[in-house]
């Protein structure tokens, strides 16, 4: 994958149910073949289920700090 095919979103520290609006609407304008990289202050558990109902495939990482590192991309 291209380094300009990764978007970045941050959303750390927003209020729920901000977090998982801000990555519905970057989810619904990723450009075709592109990966959504999101860094996120707990894990998002809820969102989990929407991305498998959705077609989605991600993968998960702890961060030092406590935060969390989410790739999302389209299931082949």
């Amino acid at each position: 994958m291209h380094a300009d095919m990764a978007h970045e979103l941050d959303v750390r520290g927003l209020p729920p149910p901000e977090p998982f609006e801000h990555i519905i609407h970057a989810l619904q304008t990723l450009p075709a073949g592109a990966c959504l990289h999101v860094l996120i202050h707990r894990e998002p558990y809820p969102l989990y289920e929407m991305l498998r109902n959705s077609g989605y495939a991600w993968q998960t990482d702890a961060q030092a700090d406590g935060s969390f590192s989410v790739r999302i991309s389209r299931s082949a």
